[in-house]
């Protein structure tokens, strides 16, 4: 009686384990599935971005920065908006550029917060989407 008692018990224990590991690999694989399907396509990247012409200024320490953007978004609507407001978002770089000296810029977290800053300004100005990300596709400091 005691090992039938034991053999019971053994064997909810083992389909209690057998159930949450079940219930845990469910939930692993929706979320790994939800992450894949949520990224654009290069396709899509592509036709919602902006190549922003190059722009050339001085800094605030008297140095001259030579820069080409290019300017992602987030649908082509918003693609085709900052396309138009491509006077905006060079004035905005120039204005910005103009209060950084060289040592702002230099490596890449300088670069990435020039981006960052950038991106902000632009999207207070965006009806139609949102700016993701600003890309520096020439650089070069002098």
């Amino acid at each position: 009686m005691k090992s039938n008692k034991l053999l019971m018990i053994m064997i909810i224990i083992l389909v209690a384990i057998i159930l949450v590991g079940a219930i845990l690999f469910v939930v692993y694989m929706n979320a790994n599935k939800d992450s894949v399907e949520k990224g654009p396509t290069i396709d899509e990247i592509v036709e919602a971005s902006i190549d922003v012409p190059e722009i050339r200024t001085n800094l605030k320490d008297k140095h001259v920065v030579i820069m080409q953007m290019k300017l992602t978004t987030d649908s082509k609507e918003a693609a085709a908006e900052l396309e138009k407001r491509l006077f905006q978002v060079n004035n905005i770089a120039i204005q910005e550029l103009s209060d950084m000296e060289l040592k702002d810029l230099e490596g890449s977290q300088g670069k990435e917060a020039f981006g960052n800053i950038l991106k902000t300004k632009v999207n207070e100005l965006m009806q139609d989407g949102e700016v993701t990300k600003v890309y520096l596709t020439a650089y070069i400091s002098q």
